[in-house]
């Protein structure tokens, strides 16, 4: 008794800062039976958070629903509400009607993906957002959205997060299109987009994971983009770029045929990842990322229908037109090309590597053993600067013993210079 009478005679300011600090839907609820002071003060929280496991106990998702309701109508200014626990479009509903005017941020689970009442039920959960045209971030989880949603404008909204969706190219632009003052943007496992177009004038970071048979479309209007990275495309174009830093295209269940970057001078982060990828994106790309200092490429054939190896690509062509490049990590592919017979000879007493610090190199067939050491010796002289090299030996498959006298050429050739070199 002694203790709650002094929990009880906790200044205001105190108490307020305490409760206004709660997070956790259990801790609130908790603090109600402290006292009725307490419990009276509970209106001052302005964050919850209802993990998956809040209402285990609760059968009926209609009772858990009234819960909530009961707990966020409590507060006097609710600016989180995150909710990973069941809950119905009419829960949501009536949880939007007393907080949508203060929400900052929303998060919840929707799980409605999975079953044919949720198919139904589904897009009226996205409906009841709308309300709250005060959100600064929304985060939403296992998302149907195979119609446009009832969203009138969220003039407000900076970061929009999707995880696991099911769309279309019509729904997904509607919803966009409320929310045009976006800095932010993250789709992940989106299924269903074939072609879409992106106008979003404030956008700064993008992140977007296509789900699907990798042959997507995308055209994104962006001039203030500092960050991108596409997943799943096969024809991007993105025609202001001036600003952007970070580029990262990967498509690992079809072919990239077309990558349109109008200028990449301040690109500083470039990754290009897939199975099959057209000689002239890879091209194109490179080109244009001249400056580029942070450079990892795991592509491994070329070709615009049938499976091509890469063509030659002349070592010192290629260290001078990327003369800032400080990290390189190739994959097989792309290291092959540089070992090829001519790819050496254009090598001269002036030329460098002048800023490259780290080559992390993945090796996956001894064809053309010596050529590649000549390459692996090449990096080592000219980057002087050179802190560090990594040998990925990954799957090496021969039928004859030069898979062995190659992988003995790397282990003397790291003896050699084992302060510089590992193998993993």
């Amino acid at each position: 008794m002694k203790c709650l009478s002094q929990m009880d005679s906790l200044p205001d300011a105190i108490l307020q800062y305490i409760l206004s600090n709660l997070t956790a839907a259990r801790d609130v609820a908790a603090c109600n039976c402290v006292s009725k002071r307490w419990k009276e003060s509970t209106d001052s929280v302005k964050s919850i958070v209802f993990p998956r496991n809040s209402f285990e106990s609760i059968i009926e998702t209609d009772h858990s629903d009234t819960i909530v309701r009961k707990m966020i109508s409590s507060s006097r200014r609710l600016e989180k509400l995150v909710v990973y626990s069941p809950f119905t479009s009419k829960g949501l509903a009536s949880w939007m009607m007393h907080v949508s005017s203060s929400l900052r941020l929303l998060e919840l689970r929707m799980d409605n993906l999975a079953s044919e009442e949720a198919i139904v039920e589904g897009p009226l959960k996205l409906d009841c957002i709308g309300v709250a045209k005060n959100l600064e971030t929304l985060r939403l989880w296992g998302v149907l959205m195979m119609s446009p949603p009832k969203w009138d404008m969220f003039p407000n909204l900076r970061c929009l997060e999707i995880v696991g969706a099911r769309t279309d190219d019509s729904a997904l632009c509607h919803a966009l299109r409320a929310c045009p003052n976006l800095s932010n943007l993250l789709l992940l496992a989106c299924e269903g987009v074939k072609s879409i177009s992106i106008d979003l004038p404030y956008l700064e970071h993008c992140k977007l994971d296509f789900y699907g048979p990798g042959n997507s479309l995308l055209v994104l209007m962006s001039p203030r983009l500092v960050s991108l990275d596409v997943q799943g495309c096969s024809w991007i174009r993105v025609p202001e770029t001036r600003f952007l830093k970070n580029l990262s295209i990967s498509n690992l269940g079809g072919r990239v045929y077309m990558v349109d970057f109008n200028n990449l001078s301040s690109l500083e982060a470039l990754s290009i990842r897939g199975v099959q990828w057209c000689w002239d994106a890879i091209c194109m790309i490179l080109q244009q990322a001249r400056d580029v200092k942070h450079l990892f490429m795991k592509v491994e054939f070329t070709g615009n229908e049938a499976l091509q190896p890469f063509p030659e690509i002349d070592f010192v062509e290629f260290f001078n037109n990327h003369p800032k490049l400080q990290t390189f990590d190739i994959h097989g592919a792309m290291f092959a090309a540089l070992c090829q017979k001519n790819s050496l000879k254009k090598l001269e007493t002036g030329f460098a590597i002048p800023y490259l610090e780290e080559v992390v190199i993945t090796v996956r067939s001894p064809l053309n053993a010596e050529q590649k050491m000549n390459t692996l010796e090449s990096l080592l002289k000219y980057a002087r600067g050179l802190k560090r090299m990594v040998i990925r030996i990954l799957q090496m498959k021969s039928n004859h013993s030069s898979a062995d006298d190659f992988c003995d050429d790397i282990c003397k050739f790291r003896h050699m210079n084992e302060h510089l070199v590992q193998i993993e």
